[in-house]
């Protein structure tokens, strides 16, 4: 015989135990014991510690020049595209077109690209959304008109 599976509970599960009643917790933006005791230790070291990096990745240590340059180097840029005015959802290959020759001719990366690409894909979406809706609308309408 098949047991039923109880239906899940609608409350949502709290994570770990919860604060006794009065008792919010940590303060918005308190730092965690060890973040104060290690920034106490390392104050006053930050410059040296810097510089060292710096000798490291010079010297060739590949992993603290990646380390480096991630914290250095902007990880998104501004970029400047002339996006053909998107009306119907036909639209979307035209824009889509203008995508791919400004990635041939590189003038932005493929990443930037492909994320172009999405917006173009969910914008045409959302236009093709409301053209259904539009339709089923004035059908609706004529329905209406239909039933008296």
């Amino acid at each position: 015989m098949a047991q039923a599976t109880p239906a899940p509970s609608l409350t949502a599960r709290v994570r770990g135990r919860p604060f006794a009643a009065g008792n919010g917790g940590r303060k918005l933006g308190s730092k965690n014991r060890v973040t104060v005791i290690a920034s106490s230790l390392l104050e006053g070291e930050t410059e040296a510690l810097v510089r060292k990096a710096v000798e490291l990745a010079k010297a060739g240590d590949r992993d603290m020049l990646k380390f480096l340059l991630g914290r250095v180097l902007p990880r998104e840029r501004t970029i400047k595209f002339d996006m053909p005015t998107m009306e119907f959802a036909d639209d979307g290959i035209t824009a889509l077109g203008s995508i791919m020759r400004a990635v041939a001719a590189a003038e932005i990366t493929p990443d930037e690209g492909a994320k172009l690409a999405t917006i173009v894909n969910s914008y045409t979406a959302a236009i093709d959304v409301a053209d259904v809706v539009k339709r089923v609308d004035a059908l609706e309408a004529q329905l209406k008109g239909f039933g008296r």
